[in-house]
C-alpha cells in the first residue's frame, strides 16, 4: 500500500488568546508537504498549545492557518480526521497497566471501527484480521519498536518500557490510522543526547514516508522546519505576553478544555 500524502502548512501572524493571557503569537512559517517541522522553545511558552492548534485542537483567536488547504480553525474537523496525535500529556496518555499488545489491539480496533469505511467493515473477517495485523505491524516497523525485543514481548506492561520505548509506541499507535500529518509532544524530554538523535531520526523517517510531522522539542535538530515559540523570537503585541511559571500553568490548565471545545 502506497504511503500517505503529506500536508503542506501556511500560517501568517498565528496566535492563540488564553484567560491568562498569549499561549503564542506572531507564528508565521511555511512547511511543504512531507516536512519534519521542530516547534522549539522552553518548557511553558505555547509550544503544546501551538501543536493542539496545528491539528486542529485548539482554536487559534488570530492570524490565519492552512493545513493542506484546510483553514484553520474553521475547518477543523476535517484536519483532526487526517491528524493524529502522539505522546502528549493528557491526551494520548498510555495506561500503564496495559500491556503494549493490548495497547496495539485497542487502537486497532477502533480504527477499523471508527476510521475505516463501510465497506472495508463488510469484508469477512480473518481479511479484517489480516488487514489489522497488517497495519499493526507496520506502524510498528516506522516507530521502530521491536515487540521481540521487550522483555516480555507483546506481554510487557507500559510500566516496564523505558522513555524511548514508550515515546516509540506512543507513536506507533498513532501511525496506525495512516495519518497524513502527526504531532508529537516532548520529543526530548528527559532523554539522553544519543536518546535525543534516535527520536530525530524515526521522525524523520515517518516525514520522509510521507507523513508530515510536527514535534514540540527543547532544540530542534538541522535540517528541520524550525518555529519558535521563545517570547524573544515573537514580536510583542500591544498586550503583554505571559512568561515563566505563569504562562507553564496557563498551558496544562487551558490545553484539555480548549481541545474538547476545537
Amino acid at each position: 500500500m502506497d504511503g500517505p500524502h503529506g500536508l503542506g502548512l501556511t500560517t501568517r501572524a498565528f496566535g492563540l488568546k488564553g484567560p491568562r493571557g498569549w499561549a503564542f503569537r506572531e507564528v508565521s512559517f511555511d512547511a511543504e508537504p512531507g516536512s519534519l517541522i521542530a516547534v522549539e522553545g522552553p518548557s511553558g511558552s505555547g509550544r503544546t498549545c501551538l501543536l493542539l492548534a496545528l491539528t486542529g485542537r485548539m482554536r487559534a483567536t488570530e492570524g490565519s492557518a492552512t493545513v493542506g488547504g484546510w483553514i484553520l480553525p474553521k475547518q477543523s474537523a476535517a484536519v483532526r480526521r487526517v491528524g493524529a496525535l502522539a505522546h502528549v500529556p493528557g491526551v494520548t496518555d498510555l495506561d500503564p497497566a496495559l500491556t503494549v499488545g493490548e495497547h496495539l489491539r485497542e487502537r486497532a480496533l477502533l480504527e477499523r471501527r471508527f476510521g475505516g469505511s463501510l465497506r472495508g467493515l463488510l469484508r469477512p473477517r480473518a481479511q479484517r484480521a489480516a488487514e489489522t495485523e497488517r497495519r499493526v505491524d507496520a506502524a510498528l516497523a516506522a516507530a521502530g519498536l521491536d515487540r521481540d525485543a521487550l522483555p516480555k514481548g507483546s506481554r510487557t506492561a507500559v510500566r516496564d518500557l523505558e522513555r524511548l520505548e514508550a515515546l516509540r509506541l506512543s507513536v506507533a499507535l498513532a501511525l496506525i490510522g495512516g495519518p497524513r500529518l502527526l504531532g508529537v509532544d516532548d520529543t526530548d524530554l528527559k532523554l539522553s543526547d544519543a536518546e535525543r538523535a534516535e527520536v530525530w531520526a524515526l521522525l524523520r523517517s515517518v516525514a520522509e514516508a510521507g507523513t508530515t510531522v510536527v514535534a514540540v522539542c527543547s532544540e530542534a535538530p538541522e535540517g528541520a522546519v524550525t518555529v519558535s515559540t521563545s517570547p524573544r523570537a515573537q514580536e510583542q503585541g500591544p498586550d503583554k505576553r505571559t512568561t515563566g511559571q505563569e504562562t507553564h500553568e496557563k498551558e496544562t490548565a487551558d490545553a484539555l478544555p480548549e481541545t474538547g471545545r476545537a
